[in-house]
């Protein structure tokens, strides 16, 4: 008896207030396949499980409150029955991620919709590193972020990750290089006063300013918007 009660008292809840959702739509404009990931922090889970190849796009409804990352995957194949890629694999071992992340360097979207002030929260982040290029675009007039250069052109050669065929699939950030304190924002480096921006960040962070480029890069890098709007998600833009 008492089940039943909250689950009518839910359902009333939910038609009186409305269930709110953002709509993420991702986008491929590479002249490749990618196979897009999520990873869901809070909120209900979410999934793509798709691959989409060139110019194609997939709709993702999200009910809100939620956050998490969206990233890309590509240079994937199916051998033996087991689905892989060479640049940022979840390791799930199938195009459905199954709450596994992105293995880096991957170029990170996070979103925190529906906080508890009415906003949305969102932004690029090569704190892991870059492995495809990414816009964001909110539908209403919000500010868009992005990193739309290929930074795997241009990439440093200690923090560049090659393919079999010696072409770079990834750009490694200086913390996942190194594992040094001050490059990772831990120990000694572990708030924003005594972790400060390295060479290496200096190097994503004027290629893509909109961008995060190291842990405590906040000021120019994380955008908000008005609750509920919808997200377009284009890689290679």
């Amino acid at each position: 008896m008492a089940i039943h009660f909250l689950l009518t008292l839910t359902l009333a809840t939910s038609l009186m207030h409305g269930v709110r959702s953002s709509v993420l739509t991702i986008k491929n404009n590479c002249p490749y396949n990618i196979a897009p990931g999520t990873l869901t922090s809070t909120g209900a889970s979410i999934s793509t499980g798709i691959e989409l190849t060139p110019q194609a796009s997939n709709a993702i409804n999200v009910p809100t409150p939620w956050s998490g990352r969206v990233w890309a995957r590509f240079q994937c194949s199916t051998d033996g029955g087991k689905f892989s890629c060479k640049s940022g694999d979840c390791g799930s071992g199938q195009v459905e991620c199954n709450g596994a992340g992105a293995a880096p360097p991957a170029t990170l979207v996070e979103f925190t919709l529906s906080d508890a002030n009415g906003k949305d929260f969102y932004d690029v982040s090569l704190v892991d590193g870059f492995n495809l290029p990414v816009s964001v675009v909110p539908q209403g007039g919000c500010p868009v972020t992005n990193c739309p250069v290929d930074i795997n052109a241009q990439c440093p050669p200690d923090l560049a990750v090659k393919d079999g065929s010696g072409g770079t699939i990834g750009c490694k950030s200086a913390c996942l290089a190194f594992n040094k304190p001050e490059y990772c924002c831990t120990g000694d480096y572990s708030t924003p006063e005594t972790c400060h921006p390295s060479d290496y960040s200096k190097f994503f962070k004027n290629i893509c300013p909109n961008a995060y480029s190291y842990a405590y890069d906040d000021k120019s890098s994380t955008f908000t918007c008005n609750t509920g709007a919808n997200y377009d998600i284009t890689f290679c833009p």
